[in-house]
């Protein structure tokens, strides 16, 4: 029987207990295991599981779907909090060539770029708790960029290469880009942040695709208004379709990363949406999870070789 998922379990440490609470849980919501292997990877361990279906003939896309997102579901709530299990699609792990696209505030870098540049404006408290908010989804993404975008008006174009130059990129992001690259898949970068902060960063990894908003500048000080529409939700998500089609490949080999609401459709358009280090809300949407603050996994997750 043809396997159409792959289920990849991953932690610092896997113990035998946790692997066989997912095993049970894959086997009652009726997947069969065709092949099992270990994997250690840089930073986790994980265990690769290729699953066949004990589908009935005649069960229709809907009822499949349906029953995938139950045993994620299930396997979300099943078993210690460190590990995490992601049944990811065959379309994914065994194209030729992928699309990875990721969100860049907390995921492919550590910090909130605008949090940074609140700090220069004695606005950092205000402008954090709006983020917040606005990455749980309880605001309007663009209303909440407006409203703290307009408490840095006055700031000085310098402070932009002073923050640039604070920037971390999260715990494998350069493996993951360039592994992927290696590979012949492309990757992309799409931002609620700002266009100045993520070109030069775009450019240094060797980004196939980045966009975000750009910050007006006039006589060399920040006006407090971006130029131009705002990169919603919405936008992400126009893009990851308009970027893999230019690149020739399906959604069925696409995968999205992100940790906030405004992340939530890019991810529902790809075969694989994951939440890195997210919030509750976006964990619960997403298709799979990466609890810890590493990007490597999600070259496991892709089937993409880390050496």
């Amino acid at each position: 029987m043809p396997s159409t998922f792959t289920a990849v379990s991953y932690a610092e440490t896997l113990s035998p207990e946790a692997l066989e609470e997912v095993r049970v849980v894959l086997v009652d919501h009726g997947y069969t295991i065709a092949s099992e292997r270990r994997e250690n990877h840089t930073g986790f361990e994980a265990v690769v599981r290729e699953l066949g279906s004990l589908n009935p003939s005649g069960t229709s896309d809907a009822q499949a779907a349906a029953r995938l997102a139950r045993v994620r579901k299930a396997i979300a709530a099943a078993g210690a909090q460190d590990v995490s299990t992601a049944i990811v699609p065959d379309s994914l792990r065994s194209a030729a060539r992928k699309f990875i696209i990721m969100d860049v505030d907390s995921t492919l870098i550590q910090q909130e770029v605008i949090e940074l540049l609140a700090a220069h404006a004695g606005t950092e408290a205000e402008v954090a708790k709006v983020t917040a908010s606005a990455m749980r989804g309880e605001l309007d993404f663009a209303e909440s960029l407006h409203h703290r975008v307009a408490t840095l008006a006055g700031l000085p174009e310098s402070v932009l290469a002073e923050v640039g130059a604070k920037i971390k990129l999260s715990v494998g992001a350069e493996r993951l880009v360039s592994h992927a690259k290696a590979a012949g898949h492309v990757v992309a970068a799409v931002s609620g942040g700002f266009s100045q902060i993520l070109a030069p960063l775009a450019e240094r990894l060797g980004l196939d695709h980045a966009l975000a908003n750009d910050l007006e500048i006039v006589d060399g000080h920040l006006t407090g208004k971006v130029s131009g529409a705002v990169v919603d939700r919405a936008t992400k998500a126009a893009k990851l379709r308009e970027w893999s089609a230019e690149a020739g490949i399906s959604p069925g080999a696409c995968m999205a990363l992100g940790d906030g609401a405004n992340d939530l459709d890019m991810m529902a358009a790809a075969a694989l949406g994951v939440a890195f280090n997210a919030q509750p809300a976006v964990r619960e949407a997403a298709d799979a999870q990466i609890n810890m603050p590493n990007l490597d996994i999600a070259l496991a997750l892709a089937n993409i070789p880390d050496v």
